[in-house]
């Protein structure tokens, strides 16, 4: 599946030359920044049948190699925009002309194949045109509307929502993104249950936010400090690295909900308000739970009087070939947020889904909470859409099927043939590859949290993951693997392919093992 938009098509021949004059070769060292690319330098282009012109801010066609429209948007990101997560002075972002459905183009027209979908949000892909039709007509009848005024659309996609989530589903909450959602979700609990302390995982992301990143266990947090002093963090399955001494997936279950339920006893089961967790651990290793886990935090949650939220701002709408990834775990939750799938991104948008019985302590008294911008029309209209184009192209049941037949294969070929892949993990269209340096001691190939000369191997991967053509999602010793849901199978072939070139520098920092 794939689509082109016709505003800025033009022929690839005709810039042939044009292009090719732009040759340089791309600099090995990256900076380990997400974003980053080396000053200056221009990359060697990819002369394809989806190459086309890109239109600039002012809604000009333009060619590629256009090198002082590059310039301006260098010189202006650098000179005014303030980035997250980074040192502003070591990064130089990559200038990014164009995107289309899998794919996006920097300005000297290099192509890359977009393997993490930008920040696993673009689900429907960029640029789709259902998306960006939904859009322009709901800005053409009603751009805005403050969140006291009821909605034709904010309510119907709530009504979306709730009729796909669980049942005894109630309500939605919309925030602008994940990171509020989680506020919300945690907000409602403690309102709701008259009880603080929230418990959440190790290895784990739930936004940058005051409680959210509090929440969130890894390294993000530690610069933070302690912004909400009533989140404790427990341990989850991890079964190449258990820290439970497992040896299967069901010792791993067994012991990571004991290490849980001790961890309940010894916090007071009476001041816990919630357990928070993301259904498949994202960003921090595409950890998919063991069977029977989901279900029995479930239970210990009804065991001890405590609420619990789902995190699906990642996972939900599809990455894992269901609506909400907890749908395929056989677990009830009573509060679930949700964000970059939703509407891929295109406008801000996340929210919370509320169980009925949370809604009921809201219907007398008032919830202390709101935003100026809760479930903006333009947002909801691509939610809207969202679901729509789901149904009528089969989004569910073709993650299924590429993610079983197509990357899960290749995936068991890339393993067995390269010594530094300890173990591929995932579900759907979201998968991850851990790289190490000896199978037999599972080391990483770098250290945990590693930068400058200690993050080199990993660099070089990725160096020459984007050289090639595919744009992959990195995070410490891992390569994870999360295009958009309307990717090709050709494409995702392309892909792994590359993947599976680049991982021959892997292969080199190896020992025996």
């Amino acid at each position: 599946m794939s689509y082109t938009t016709n505003a800025s098509r033009r022929s690839a021949e005709r810039m042939r030359g044009d292009l090719l004059d732009s040759v340089n070769a791309m600099p090995l060292d990256l900076l380990q920044s997400e974003n980053t690319c080396e000053a200056g330098q221009s990359k060697s282009p990819e002369v394809s049948e989806y190459m086309s012109d890109f239109i600039d801010l002012n809604g000009e066609a333009q060619s590629f190699g256009d090198t002082e429209a590059q310039r301006l948007v260098r010189e202006n990101d650098r000179g005014y925009v303030f980035h997250s997560w980074s040192a502003q002075g070591q990064i130089n972002p990559l200038p990014v002309a164009k995107g289309e459905g899998a794919r996006f183009w920097d300005y000297d027209g290099k192509e890359y194949l977009d393997f993490s979908s930008q920040l696993v949000n673009l689900n429907l892909g960029h640029q789709h045109p259902g998306l960006v039709k939904a859009i322009q007509e709901q800005a053409g009848r009603l751009a805005t509307i403050q969140p006291a005024f009821a909605n034709d659309v904010r309510g119907e996609l709530a009504k979306r929502i709730v009729e796909h989530s669980f049942e005894g589903a109630r309500s939605v909450f919309f925030t602008n993104g994940g990171a509020e959602a989680i506020e919300y979700a945690v907000r409602l609990a403690r309102q709701s249950s008259g009880k603080r302390k929230i418990l959440s995982r190790y290895r784990s992301y739930h936004g940058s936010t005051g409680t959210a990143i509090t929440m969130t266990g890894e390294p993000r947090r530690w610069a933070n400090d302690v912004i909400d002093g009533e989140v404790v963090h427990f341990f989850g399955p991890y079964a190449y690295r258990s820290a439970f001494w497992a040896e299967t997936p069901e010792q791993e279950t067994e012991r990571a909900l004991a290490h849980l339920e001790q961890q309940i006893q010894l916090e007071g089961p009476s001041t816990i308000a919630a357990i928070v967790l993301e259904t498949v651990t994202g960003t921090n290793g595409v950890l998919v739970p063991p069977p029977g886990y989901l279900p029995g935090v479930r239970a210990l949650c009804d065991k001890y009087g405590i609420l619990l939220i789902c995190d699906e701002v990642m996972v939900g709408f599809g990455r894992t070939g269901e609506w909400f990834a907890y749908q395929g775990f056989d677990v009830k939750p009573d509060l679930v947020t949700f964000a970059k799938g939703v509407n891929s991104g295109y406008v801000p948008l996340g929210g919370v889904v509320i169980s009925e019985a949370i809604h009921q302590a809201f219907e007398d008294r008032a919830f202390p909470g709101g935003l100026t911008y809760s479930g903006h029309p333009l947002a909801c209209a691509a939610g809207v859409a969202t679901f729509d184009i789901f149904e009528q192209d089969g989004i569910l049941e073709r993650v299924w099927d590429l993610g079983a037949r197509v990357i899960e294969p290749r995936l068991r070929e890339i393993a067995a043939k390269h010594p530094s892949v300890g173990e591929y993990r995932g579900k759907g269209l979201f998968w991850a590859l851990e790289l190490v340096k000896n199978r037999d001691t599972r080391e990483p190939l770098v250290p945990f949290n590693a930068s400058g000369e200690a993050a080199a191997p990993m660099n070089a991967v990725v160096t020459a993951c984007k050289r090639a053509g595919v744009w992959p999602f990195v995070q410490y010793n891992r390569v994870q693997i999360a295009p958009p849901l309307i990717i090709g199978e050709e494409d995702l072939l392309k892909g792994l392919a590359l993947i599976d070139e680049a991982l021959e520098i892997a292969d080199s920092h190896c020992t025996a093992g």
